[in-house]
């Protein structure tokens, strides 16, 4: 039997069909989130659809002393794991509101860095595991129209590949995921390009294959590498006259 698959802020869009993506091919989903007992519709139709075990788990990224108990009362330590946390928040706010800010970097930074780095540790001394985090094109360098919440994203960035290189060799393989624009809640009233703008099924399917095999880092859609070695080459001197 395939292994369960820990789904880290699983209330999410990206979540969801992330969920649905590893039950469609038979694993057993743990989704942990805030006030889980409100995706008790989602597990009754991930178990029905597809005929696997579902469990609910309260998690709260920001309790970072809680991360070690939370993991020690899962049934039981997942053989993958996919990090959907994360807020995008308002680049206004974070820069007038010291509080909205610092909440904007733990959620993206702080929060699922210390928890995956929990369930490296679990993991390595197992020998086996994948860990998945899912983190933004905003993180490639730092725009002013984003730049806390790119910040907090780069630095997640970061944190996963200093944890694949850490464990290379030890039988554990992490997976950066970079979306892009995708259709969802949280992107809701942008004006986001459709050949940029991925769906939450599509990433989803790519999580799942990019474990299958073995992938380091991904761009959901191809065209994101292109776009972001541009903006990453531009010279600072021109740069800082954009407002992209």
């Amino acid at each position: 039997m395939t292994g369960p698959v820990l789904i880290l802020g699983a209330r999410s869009d990206i979540a969801r069909a992330t969920a649905r993506a590893f039950a469609a091919a038979g694993h057993p989903i743990q989704l942990a989130a805030r006030d889980a007992s409100t995706l008790a519709a989602d597990q009754a139709d991930l178990q029905t659809r597809f005929g696997i075990d579902v469990t609910l788990h309260d998690f709260d990224a920001l309790d970072t002393e809680g991360h070690d108990a939370f993991v020690d009362a899962l049934p039981n330590l997942p053989q993958i794991v996919v990090s959907a946390i994360g807020v995008l928040g308002d680049q206004t706010e974070n820069e007038d509101d010291i509080g909205v800010a610092r909440t904007v970097i733990r959620s993206n930074f702080e929060g699922p860095a210390l928890m995956l780095g929990v369930l490296a540790n679990r993991f390595a001394t197992r020998g086996s595991g994948t860990i998945v985090g899912i983190s933004s094109v905003a993180g490639d360098r730092g725009r002013a129209s984003n730049y806390v919440y790119g910040a907090a994203k780069a630095g997640f960035t970061a944190f996963l590949s200093g944890l694949r290189n850490r464990l290379a060799g030890q039988g554990v393989h992490v997976v950066t995921v970079l979306p892009g624009f995708v259709n969802t809640a949280m992107t809701a009233g942008m004006d986001t390009p459709g050949a940029l703008t991925a769906e939450p099924a599509e990433v989803g399917e790519a999580i799942v294959k990019a474990v299958k095999k073995s992938r380091n880092v991904i761009y959901v859609r191809r065209i994101w590498w292109l776009v972001m070695a541009i903006i990453r080459n531009i010279p600072e001197a021109i740069f800082k006259k954009t407002s992209i």
